[in-house]
């Protein structure tokens, strides 16, 4: 009689092989985005040419007389350059995460899908059902793949009972799930932050405003036009709250489409788990 052999002695490397891609880039992204906003804001906000009174310098140019009011956002404080870049770095992630999320989702319904695996199971056409993976695509059909490749594996292996056999399947389904699972939460992190981080920041250049506008008028000493530069000082720093509380929102609301998104592929994958084990579990037993 044959010995029976541990589940591990029979089971090959996962079949779904997934690039780990440096993090290098999604640590470089918000530094090369804080310096497009500064660049934005110093050289196109903070042009000359749109004040009538400019100021000297290079890094910070104490420029007054906005010619729009496009350009009073130059005056908010060097804060709003840093606004500039959270908000920039928000649209870099949410378009890499679109990109990376829409290729995980495969090229139809999951639930069609996985129907049509079904089909091919209970008619006991492995083949078939691996045609139908390489069809979908995404985290679903790679994992479904990698299942089925076990599922077929076990079905010539006469080593094991039925038991053993569906905890190989479905530890071929776990380990393909966790290699799929990071790339899909991979940077979200980076809008969960910024959505925390931006109105905070905000806030710090609206009251760093406050304080310089409440230091002119003293400085003015009660003059004429004492209430006039409160007013505009005023403006200027709550453009910093706009800045942050918009860069926020966007921010909140593409990470819960993109966690939305996240669960539905990841409801796919533990369907497409429970739909192999129980196929095998019923046919061959």
């Amino acid at each position: 009689m044959a010995e029976t052999k541990p589940t591990a002695t029979v089971k090959p490397t996962t079949s779904v092989q997934v690039k780990k891609s440096s993090n290098a880039i999604s640590l470089l992204a918000p530094l090369v985005c804080i310096i497009a906003g500064y660049l934005i804001w110093r050289f196109v906000l903070g042009n000359p040419n749109n004040f009538t009174k400019p100021g000297t310098g290079w890094f910070w140019p104490d420029h007054d007389g906005p010619k729009g009011k496009l350009y009073k956002m130059y005056l908010g404080g060097i804060i709003v350059p840093i606004l500039i870049g959270c908000f920039l770095t928000v649209v870099t992630f949410v378009f890499e995460r679109f990109l990376t999320i829409s290729k995980a989702t495969g090229s139809g319904s999951n639930a069609d899908f996985i129907r049509k695996v079904q089909y091919h199971l209970a008619n006991k056409n492995i083949e078939a059902a691996l045609a139908e993976c390489d069809k979908q695509r995404g985290s679903v059909g790679n994992v479904m793949k990698a299942g089925l490749h076990r599922y077929r594996d076990m079905i010539s292996n006469t080593e094991l009972s039925t038991d053993q056999k569906v905890m190989a399947i479905q530890k071929e389904v776990e380990e393909a799930t966790s290699l799929e699972l990071p790339m899909l939460e991979k940077n979200l992190v980076f809008l969960s932050t910024i959505a925390s981080v931006a109105t905070l920041l905000g806030l710090l250049g609206t009251v760093l405003g406050m304080i310089r506008s409440f230091s002119n008028l003293g400085d003015d000493s009660g003059g004429s036009n004492a209430a006039t530069q409160l007013s505009v000082g005023i403006s200027e720093a709550l453009y910093n709250t706009a800045l942050g509380i918009g860069t926020s929102a966007v921010s909140i609301i593409m990470y819960n489409v993109f966690t939305t998104k996240i669960d539905g592929i990841t409801y796919g994958i533990d369907e497409s788990g429970f739909t192999l084990t129980q196929s095998f579990a019923s046919l061959y037993k």
